[in-house]
Formats: C-alpha cells, sequence, structure tokens
C-alpha cells in the first residue's frame, strides 16, 4: 500500500456554521435571478451567460474572491466553502462563471507563488474582472505537471518594437475552453524557454468563439491568440505545479458542483412522485418506486461524502491526499449526478422528456461536467494507481 492510503488524514464531512450561511445567501439569490424558467430561456439566446447575476454573486456575495488571501481584497476562506457555493450553481445550474474564474484561474495565480500578479487577484476579488485559464475542459488534472500536454497550443512569438520591458507575444488556439466568454482575463500557459504562466488581458489579438455546446449553462469556446501582449506570473516548473493545482482544485470542486446537482435531482423526484397519482395514490408509494429512490439516496450520499473529503485537502498547496481523494470524489460524483439526472427523466414519466421540463438541464449539465476536468474512468484509473489497486478492466 502506499504511505497515502496506509496513513490516511483525518477529515470534517460536516458543513460548519460559515459554509452554511454561505449556502442560504447564495441559495437566495438563486432563487431570485436563476429560477429554471429563466435559465431555460436564456439558454435559447446568443447570451448564454448570465453576466448580472455573476455580478451579484461576485460583489454583492463575495464568491469571487472567495479563496483570495484577505490582503489581496478577498475573503481568505478555503475550498470547503467554494465547494458549498459550487453545490449551489449545480442545483440551480446558474450559467455563471465561477467554476472558472474564482476556482480554477484564482488557484493558478495563487499556487504560482510569488511570481503571481497581485493586481490581477485583487481586480478578481473586487469582481471587477472575470478571468479564466485557458485550458480545454476536457483536460484532466491527472499526471501532475500536467502542464506539459498543454505546450503545444500556445508559442511565444517575437516581441514588437514599442512593446514594454518584461512583456510578452504568444499566438495559438485553445479550444473548447470552460467559462471563459465572460472572461477579461486569460491565464495561458505557453510554451518557450521555458515553458510559462501568462497573463492576457482580452483586446486586441484574442479572440473568442463560441462553440456548440451540449450544456448551454455553461457554453464552451475557442480561444485565438494573435500575438497577444503577455505578463508572465511563473515560468519553469513552478508554471507546471500551478496549472497542476489548478486543474486538480477544478475538478475537486467540479465534483461538488456534480453532486448539487444530483441532489436537486433526487429532491424534484421525490417531490413529484409524492404528488403524481396512479391507481388513486401517489406512484411514490409503490415499491419499485422507492426501491430506485432508495438506491438513489444512498448513491448521493456516498458521493457528499467524497466531495466533502476532496474539499478538506485542496488549496493552492494541496495536501498529500488530495489527488486521491479529488479522484474518488470526481468518479462518484459523476457517477451520482448523471443516475440522478436520467432517473429523474424517467420517473417524470412523460413531463420528464419535454423540453419545458427543466429534468433535460440537469441532465445535459451531468453529462457534461462528468466528462469535464477528466472522465470518470480516467479518474478511476487514476485512483487505482494511487491507491496501489489493479486498474479497472
Amino acid at each position: 500500500m502506499s504511505e497515502v492510503s496506509a496513513r490516511p488524514r483525518p477529515l470534517d464531512l460536516l458543513y460548519g456554521e460559515t459554509e452554511t450561511e454561505l449556502r442560504s445567501a447564495v441559495r437566495g439569490v438563486l432563487a431570485d435571478k436563476a429560477a429554471w424558467p429563466d435559465v431555460l430561456v436564456r439558454t435559447e439566446t446568443t447570451e448564454t451567460y448570465d453576466a448580472a447575476l455573476w455580478h451579484t454573486l461576485a460583489v454583492d456575495i463575495g464568491v469571487a474572491g472567495l479563496l483570495i488571501p484577505e490582503e489581496l481584497g478577498g475573503a481568505g476562506a478555503s475550498y470547503r466553502e467554494a465547494a458549498v457555493v459550487a453545490e449551489e450553481i449545480g442545483r440551480a445550474v446558474a450559467p455563471v462563471p465561477f467554476l472558472g474564474s474564482a476556482v480554477i484561474a484564482t488557484t493558478a495565480l495563487l499556487a504560482a507563488g510569488a511570481g503571481s500578479d497581485g493586481d490581477a487577484l485583487r481586480r478578481i476579488a473586487s469582481g471587477v474582472v472575470t478571468a479564466a485559464l485557458a485550458v480545454p475542459f476536457a483536460a484532466g488534472p491527472f499526471p501532475a505537471a500536467s502542464g506539459r500536454e498543454l505546450r503545444a497550443a500556445v508559442r511565444l512569438d517575437a516581441p514588437e518594437p514599442g512593446d514594454e520591458p518584461g512583456s510578452y507575444r504568444l499566438t495559438g488556439v485553445v479550444r473548447s475552453v470552460a467559462d471563459a466568454l465572460l472572461a477579461d482575463v486569460l491565464v495561458v500557459p505557453a510554451d518557450g524557454v521555458p515553458y510559462g504562466l501568462y497573463l492576457v488581458q482580452v483586446g486586441t489579438g484574442v479572440r473568442k468563439t463560441a462553440v456548440v455546446s451540449l450544456d448551454q449553462t455553461r457554453q464552451l469556446c475557442d480561444i485565438t491568440l494573435d500575438r497577444a501582449l503577455a505578463w508572465q506570473v511563473a515560468s519553469g516548473e513552478a508554471a507546471e505545479r500551478a496549472v497542476a493545482a489548478a486543474l486538480l482544485a477544478g475538478a475537486g470542486v467540479l465534483a461538488s458542483e456534480l453532486l448539487g446537482v444530483a441532489e436537486r435531482c433526487l429532491d424534484m423526484t421525490l417531490t413529484y412522485v409524492k404528488e403524481r397519482k396512479q391507481f388513486a395514490r401517489p406512484i411514490g408509494g409503490f415499491q419499485a418506486i422507492k426501491h430506485r429512490l432508495a438506491d438513489l439516496w444512498v448513491l448521493v450520499t456516498q458521493a457528499r461524502a467524497a466531495a466533502r473529503a476532496a474539499a478538506d485537502a485542496l488549496g493552492p498547496q494541496p495536501a498529500a491526499d488530495a489527488e486521491l481523494l479529488v479522484a474518488l470524489a470526481k468518479a462518484a460524483c459523476s457517477d451520482a449526478a448523471l443516475k440522478a439526472a436520467q432517473e429523474t427523466i424517467q420517473l417524470h414519466g412523460g413531463i420528464g422528456f419535454t423540453w419545458e421540463h427543466p429534468a433535460h438541464l440537469f441532465l445535459k449539465r451531468a453529462k457534461a461536467d462528468s466528462i469535464g476536468l477528466g472522465t470518470a474512468d480516467a479518474h478511476r484509473g487514476a485512483l487505482a494507481r494511487l491507491a496501489d489497486l489493479p486498474a479497472p478492466g
């Protein structure tokens, strides 16, 4: 057995008072401004992200700077609080870039350490700008130092006369980036000597093209950089560690978002089977329905424990067992969310298959998130490696 699996770290899986209060605040905003009919209508427009809702969450609630230290204008909270926000966003399938900006891009900058841009973090914390890490949404956090496999997308270009000292030019295309359509600042891994992590202000030399996405509540986009002006925040191994930490944190918090999807699907279905009647009795009273919902409840409860354990281990400098716990959580929560969404559609009967019912929104978010930042099978393979278990067949 590995040292990680042989000497487990004590975990606190319960929600604290601060987390409970944060959940209440976020849920209240989402109930008021992100009811599912409003989300459904937005998916049929060209502006699939809700900029006004994001401003409310980012500025009024302060979720944009949740992970940023207080000295840089943030809340100095932990990934446990970030996971609670992600749960609520999953419950509402809210079209906001919390994961991309407040978790993934922010973690990349925090993990870059002394070389990171404090001014960028202050602006993210204030809600003035939204950021995104320019990597494909399907990029998984394993193996560690995963920045190496992202090198080919963007390269350093020759500087132009009059460029500021210390600035760079970047050229390349990054495909299928999540939560980047609203981004004002991009955190870009780029090939060079040495490999580096760069900040790019969206503007001249940057083009974002929305792509057809299964989940319109988190629409992907292609990012084209054409000699875009950039500033380095980390290089070499520090840049690789920052990208790896960001992807690991993203996968861990995405597991909590999947948990939120699963919980909402279970809640909706429980409510429906108590109200829908067949043969003069609620369908929830039939034994076959009870068994299916009981199995789903167990699956969601297990997923919650895994998601909480992963959130507890995350940070710019993650715990020794963070990779193992994130792999477990992402696999478990992906399975739970997909199963819950499928059961929701089936147990709602004919209405569950219609566009006018929200069930398809949750199925699409569950499916897209289960692929994002590493599939369940990829994480199970990593889990087997990290726990010294035989790889799944």
